[in-house]
Formats: structure tokens, sequence, C-alpha cells
């Protein structure tokens, strides 16, 4: 396939991030665009406003005839996340049609640039957003695809002018696999998906297999403790390679110092709140001190960065009120999470609005949940989303809030939840989930800022 041969692209799941992503990448280089997705949301409507169209109708009379007709011309994009039985899907392999997915046309376009791929289970969507924030900020530049909305961008995909990219390497379905980068960062590989992987060891094995996939003359930058092969460990807590030092927070905002062979940088003032954003930051630093930023770039960068939408977003933050929103989907984002909520926030009770994601996360990782969780003050727990799976007999938020060792549990609709909030009007509350749980989000605003 050759890029600079393509018009017209139809994506199948255009509704995701990094779907929307490469949509809005052949948009910009003027391709005919359009998509599929089962439901309308933010994502999609700002896509359509943008001249995209999208159906929300798995019907073949849905898809414009343009698109239909194969040929050289024609990419057909699909991600893994949508359902194996989809009609559309069978249409297009029918009609001829080589589809693709997201992450082969990835690999493609990043066989011709300087490629720095950021993986991990967690942490890998805030710091491959830093990294571009900052080669972006410090006029190095790049182009980037994201998996989140960058607050400072207001978009998922940005374009640069050099022939560097970087990307968020994602392991679901081994994705990552088809790029070849010329630096890669491993952020975290806690358990999961274990659906594709069967254990932890076959996910690590492929962690491996993508660190394996640098190119000869590139970097491997790997999160200390993790059981890979790195040239440059790095830790936000413990002297390793790169590490930070002297974290503390100081009228709200998260402050540390920036340690390694060549480059010690004083007093960088973090943007963003967390403890593991420190972490994510040493990365980053890590990343652009091998592309030659200078340290003052560096540290004026961070502190301008605003973050990803639904990544620690302060929804409200009021002396009577603070509303923070965040992706959190698995226990240990769910720990780190909760833990600098705590540390920002000590005195207040926190209140929690949870939505489970996938049957078989949430019964593979049960006890691990029901011990993020306890860490709470009060929980609203809402029902598992399914996303792309059928429904698992027995594993469902009531069995799973019987494991919690918390009394203030409750599982209930989203009606119910936007009326408890109304009625008790939590001093802390945040919304963590993966799911729908971000529909909640503008309606608990409004509650709550009417209500004070």
């Amino acid at each position: 396939m050759n890029i600079d041969h393509i018009k017209r692209v139809y994506l199948l799941g255009i509704g995701g991030i990094g779907m929307s992503g490469l949509a809005r990448y052949f948009r910009r280089l003027g391709c005919e665009v359009a998509g599929y997705d089962r439901t309308e949301t933010a994502l999609t409507k700002t896509l359509e406003r943008e001249g995209i169209r999208v159906s929300y109708q798995d019907d073949w009379l849905e898809v414009s005839t343009v698109f239909q007709e194969a040929g050289a011309e024609t990419l057909i994009v699909y991600t893994p996340a949508i359902p194996k039985t989809l009609g559309l899907k069978a249409c297009f392999q029918d009609g001829g049609h080589r589809l693709y997915k997201r992450s082969e046309v990835l690999g493609i376009i990043s066989q011709s640039r300087f490629t720095i791929a950021i993986a991990g289970t967690h942490g890998k969507t805030t710091t491959s957003t830093m990294v571009a924030h900052v080669l972006k900020h410090s006029g190095y530049d790049c182009s980037a695809f994201l998996g989140g909305i960058s607050t400072n961008y207001q978009s998922n995909v940005l374009f640069g002018e050099n022939n560097v990219v970087v990307v968020e390497a994602d392991e679901y379905d081994r994705s990552f696999l088809t790029l070849h980068p010329n630096i890669a960062v491993v952020t975290s590989a806690d358990a999961d998906h274990l659906d594709i992987y069967g254990d932890a060891e076959e996910m690590h094995r492929t962690f491996q297999e993508f660190l394996d996939r640098v190119v000869s003359d590139g970097v491997r930058i790997v999160k200390d403790g993790l059981p890979f092969e790195s040239a440059i460990s790095y830790s936000g807590n413990t002297v390793t390679d790169a590490y930070a030092e002297n974290v503390r927070v100081e009228a709200g905002e998260f402050i540390f110092d920036y340690r390694s062979e060549g480059l010690n940088i004083p007093n960088i003032r973090l943007g963003i709140p967390g403890v593991h954003n420190v972490e994510n930051a040493v990365a980053t630093v890590t990343v652009a001190k091998l592309l030659g930023v200078s340290a003052e770039k560096i540290a004026a960068a961070l502190a301008d960065f605003q973050g990803v939408k639904r990544r620690f977003e302060y929804v409200i933050r009021t002396e009577s009120t603070v509303f923070i929103d965040d992706y959190a989907h698995h226990p240990e984002e769910l720990k780190a999470f909760f833990a600098s909520v705590r540390q920002l926030f000590p005195d207040k009770k926190l209140t929690a609005i949870f939505q489970p994601h996938l049957f078989t996360r949430t019964r593979d990782f049960a006890e691990d949940f029901a011990e993020a969780l306890a860490l709470v003050d009060d929980l609203l727990l809402m029902e598992i989303y399914p996303a792309r799976e059928e429904p698992i007999e027995g594993v469902d938020s009531k069995w799973l809030s019987g494991l919690i060792a918390l009394e203030a549990k409750r599982v209930l609709s989203p009606e119910q939840i936007l009326e408890t909030v109304r009625r008790e009007q939590p001093e802390l509350l945040v919304t963590v989930g993966a799911g729908s749980i971000d529909r909640l989000v503008e309606p608990l605003k409004n509650i709550l800022s009417h209500d004070q």
C-alpha cells in the first residue's frame, strides 16, 4: 500500500480515539473520509463537524458507493474492537477489499519516519502526549498519533513539518508489533488483556518482541523493575539511569528534580498532578534529552503541559467542590489515581463513581479491583461496560461489590447516580472508567455547579 496514492478512506470503528486520529490524518492529506461506529459520541460529532461523514447503522446501503468499489485508491481500515459479526466488514471483504488494521496503517506511515513509540498497559497516552508537547513547544516539532485528546491542542493527531512521529503503541491484539521504532518507551506491563494473551508471561514476551523491533541504532527506554532488556531505565522514585528526586507538592502542583548522566534539571514544575505523572515526565525528559532538546526548553514545556482529556482532568475545582474525571480502568491505574487524589486533597471525603470495563477484565482481576476500590470513602458502582464482549454468567457489578471491603458502596444506574450526587453533594467526586461513564461528566458538572 502506498499512502500517497490513497484518495478515499473508510474506517470501521471511526469513533475510537486511535481510529479518529487516522481519520483526521487522511482528511488533512486531502482524502475523502467516512466511517461507521455503533454509538454517537462527542468525538464522532466533532468528526462530522470537520466534514467526515459518520454512520451509526450496520447497513451497506449507508456506505457511499465511492467507498464500495475496491481499488488501489480506496483504503478500508478497521479496529479489532469492532464485533467479528459486523455486517459492514463482511460486505467490504466480499466486495474484494483488503482490510487493514489501524496498527498496520500506522506501521506503514511510520516506515518512512523517525518513530518514537510509547507502549505500556497504562501511562502510554499521557506519556506520548507529553513527549509530543515537549517536541512541539520546544520548536523541535513532530507529528503524533495519540490515544487521547490533548488539552493543549484539542486533538488526538498532531501535524509537524519534520519527519519525526510520536506514536502511542497499543498492546491490545499485539498491534504494536507493526512498528519499527527508533526510540521505544515501555511505561508499564501489568497483566491485562488476558482474553488476548492468556497469561502475564505471554504478554511480557510480546512486549519484549516489541522492544526487539527497535531499529539497529535505536534506543530502548524502560521503566525500572520491568522484566525487559533496555538501554536506559527510568523511575519516579528510585535511583536508576534516569529518575526523579525531591518530589513535592507546592500550591497544588507537583515539582521534582530530574537526574541522569549528563543532564540534571532542578525544580521542574509539572503542569498536571499525580505521582504517576512525575514518572511519565521522567520518561519524557529522557526522550527529549536524546533528541538534544535543551533543559530550559524541556522545563518550560512541562510547565505548560495541560494533560489529556479524561486523564486526571479537573472538571470543577473550587474551595467547596472538586470533581475530577479519569480514564483509569485497570486496578494499578486506580491505585495510582486514588493515591494522587489523596495526596492533593488529604482532608476531603473521596466519593468515586466507577464503571468496570469488560467482563473478562473484571473477572480476571476481581480481587485487585476490590483492593483498589476499597481505597475510597464512598463508592458508586455502575454496571460493567461490555464493549466487544458478551456477558459472563455470575460476573457483574453486584458480584464485584460483594468482594470490596468497604461499607459505603452502592450499585446504581446512571439515573440513580445523578440523583444521588444531586442529593448528597460530595465535596470530592471522581469519575473513573473507560466505558460510557464519560457521558455522565457533563450532567454531573451541571448538578454540582448549579447547586453551589
